[in-house]
């Protein structure tokens, strides 16, 4: 569908606002099953490093035993996604076609598709970040994000992550840019958040000309920038801290509906972020060249294969240890990780090398020989 651009100027941020009312979200319901996916942007690849959002839904639905996994990585738009070892770049079916300009870059390795992630971790939930990066393109980009997220909404609607089901879709818009200007060399936000309103209420439309569940965060953060003496992002575009913990029952009060947390959060935040460790070393696994990339043969296919199995048993063991925090029970991690499979040992191909040894410190300087 074809939507012409607005007009954007100082005096219209107000009107925006107000426009999004017209456009009734669906109602929120809690989690429709209990393997939840975070994709999108910085905006859910940060809640890994805090683990604000994640404690206050295990918290909330304790008995649901949630297994949530984040797919996010900054820069990343409802169809392009790109990572070096992957050959395509593209999210969905089509999207060289929307985004042509990004046609640009060819990896080599055979890391998962965004598709095979999910059935991965066998989603039932999606939550998608989506809006910030594409505001930088103004009013004229516009039509490329609506064309972006029908096509995403489209191909997501079709697939059947868990092996049942289409999965639950959400859609997330960009939070408000705050104004730091006097404290950092920073923009003021103004330009920024005319962008981001007019993308808040393009998610806002498709969403509902689609029905799937649409969440603004645009309007309360904006409140939340004007009204505060303390800074809630490091930079204007992305929380502190301090900011996704006050995101977080925020959020999960408008995905999933009103709920009481239950327990003694530090434990559960405890254990989310020893998970959230292990997740990401596989996800984002670091130097990832070997273990999925240009360099996996001719050493990487002997054992990364079994080491990143035994990487996501050691996550899953840490699921079982969120849920044992949540009910206030102790948990023997050192037991469960040493059920996880063994790993083949592998053989050194220097022969010639085994028999080195080295040294550290004094010992290593009182083998050097220096002129004086």
């Amino acid at each position: 569908t074809a939507h012409p651009a607005p007009i954007m100027n100082r005096s219209s941020l107000p009107a925006i606002l107000a426009a999004l009312v017209l456009f009734a979200p669906l109602a929120p319901a809690a989690p429709a099953g209990k393997r939840i996916a975070l994709i999108g942007n910085s905006l859910g690849a940060l809640m890994e490093e805090y683990g604000h959002f994640e404690t206050e839904l295990q918290r909330r639905y304790p008995d649901q035993q949630l297994v949530i996994r984040n797919l996010c990585a900054p820069g990343f738009t409802p169809v392009f996604r790109p990572h070096p070892s992957r050959k395509s770049q593209w999210a969905v079916p089509g999207g060289e076609q929307i985004r042509p300009e990004f046609n640009k870059h060819a990896g080599i390795g055979h890391f998962p598709t965004d598709d095979e992630w999910l059935r991965i971790v066998k989603a039932d939930v999606i939550v998608a970040f989506f809006g910030f990066n594409e505001s930088f393109d103004g009013p004229e980009g516009l039509e490329k994000f609506r064309a972006e997220l029908e096509a995403f909404i489209e191909h997501t609607k079709g697939q059947n992550y868990n092996g049942s089901a289409p999965a639950k879709l959400h859609l997330v818009s960009p939070i408000a840019f705050q104004d730091l200007s006097s404290k950092l060399d920073l923009p003021d936000g103004r330009a920024e958040n005319e962008n981001l309103a007019l993308y808040t209420g393009a998610m806002k439309e498709v969403c509902a000309e689609h029905e799937v569940a649409f969440v603004d965060l645009f309007a309360p953060t904006s409140k939340w920038f004007s009204e505060s003496d303390s800074p809630l992002t490091v930079n204007g575009a992305h929380l502190t801290d301090s900011g996704y913990g006050k995101l977080a029952p925020l959020l999960a009060d408008l995905l999933f509906g009103q709920a009481t947390p239950k327990g003694d959060p530090a434990p559960v935040h405890a254990a989310v972020q020893d998970k959230n460790w292990f997740w990401f070393n596989d996800y984002r696994m670091l130097n990832g060249v070997h273990s999925y990339g240009r360099r996996w043969k001719p050493f990487g296919d002997k054992n990364y294969p079994e080491e990143i199995e035994k990487l996501r048993e050691l996550t899953a063991v840490r699921d079982q240890a969120i849920w044992a925090a949540l009910a206030a029970q102790r948990f023997d991690l050192g037991t469960a990780d040493a059920a996880t499979r063994k790993l083949t040992p592998v053989s050194t191909n220097a022969e010639g090398r085994r028999k080195n040894e080295y040294l550290e410190g004094d010992d290593a300087l009182d083998k050097f020989t220096l002129p004086e």
